[in-house]
């Protein structure tokens, strides 16, 4: 298990690490990393989700036990963040940046190590992982932005927030598919197969030139709560979950790679646009990528010896 995670764990350092020298030695135009995000964020990973969702033979996969472990564990360490809330001593707009960084997840390294790790079953059971947690997620913290952020957010914009959100639409479109039996053209499937494996390269370029290590030395307390939900609280709360509903072997690797996964670079994105501290969202999602390299492999390896992976 060891040399598998590590093996998988290797080209997303090496992309991780190439995004940030090209963004410091100023390869490409200031400008060309947004519109990359942006491209990522609202088509390139879309197609991912649908394609993988739409295509996948999820008769052998325990798409019940899965969904089911991860949503309540999920939703479990949000209550546990926010009955933490009054003891951390930030205000609302950090909280949100706080619990962003408990909850929220980089799409792009889950897919890519679930791929390194189970070939194409993982690439179906990271699918299955997106549409369980991608909508629970988004869920959640706009809920979160509604009452701590220092926007306005009325009933209204959260619903418009979760029907719009790109990854939330692409996931249920694509059970939906799934679901009625629905195939893709045999154009549009090739095509939809290429942008959504071109999401995985450049996502992991576009979070090594986001990364921003000064934020993150200004918050050392909240940068240290959100770290500690991510990669202690939610393992536990995802295997004491896993446990109670039968959930094993690969299903429950790639179901804890996900949950220990650091936080995306779409969290900046949101707290800009809700009323969030985007300072200290780029400073927490700085330093989880870096401490993510070592906690997955560390709780995968760990927990492989309590439960069978």
């Amino acid at each position: 298990m060891t040399g598998a995670v590590v093996l998988a764990l290797l080209p997303v350092v090496i992309l991780i690490a190439l995004g940030m020298v090209l963004r410091h030695r100023g390869f490409l135009a200031e400008s060309f990393w947004p519109q990359a995000e942006r491209l990522g964020y609202f088509v390139l990973l879309p197609c991912l989700f649908f394609h993988g969702l739409a295509t996948a033979h999820l008769d052998s996969l325990p798409v019940g036990a899965l969904a089911l472990t991860l949503i309540a564990a999920t939703v479990a360490v949000a209550a546990l963040a926010i009955g933490l809330r009054p003891l951390m001593n930030i205000d609302g707009p950090a909280f949100t940046s706080v619990f962003q960084g408990s909850v929220r997840f980089n799409n792009y390294v889950g897919v890519t190590l679930a791929a390194g790790l189970f070939g194409a079953k993982g690439v179906a059971l990271a699918a299955v992982c997106n549409a369980a947690i991608v909508p629970t997620v988004n869920i959640l913290c706009v809920m979160v932005f509604a009452r701590y952020g220092s926007g306005t957010l009325s009933g209204r914009g959260i619903l418009k927030q979760l029907a719009t959100n790109p990854l939330v639409v692409a996931s249920f479109g694509g059970i939906a598919f799934q679901m009625l039996g629905l195939d893709l053209a045999p154009g549009l499937k090739p095509a939809m197969q290429a942008l959504g494996a071109a999401s995985l390269p450049l996502g992991l370029l576009c979070i090594g030139a986001a990364l921003e290590f000064r934020s993150a030395r200004q918050w050392i307390g909240p940068v240290a709560a959100s770290s500690a939900m991510k990669f202690l609280a939610m393992p536990i709360a995802t295997v004491a979950f896993a446990l109670s509903t039968g959930l094993s072997g690969p299903a429950l690797t790639v179901a804890l790679l996900f949950q220990v996964l650091p936080t995306a670079s779409s969290a900046y994105i949101m707290a800009r646009q809700l009323g969030g501290d985007a300072p200290l969202m780029a400073g927490i999602t700085a330093l989880q990528t870096v401490l993510a390299l070592a906690a997955i492999p560390l709780v995968l390896v760990g927990l492989s010896l309590v439960v069978p992976l």
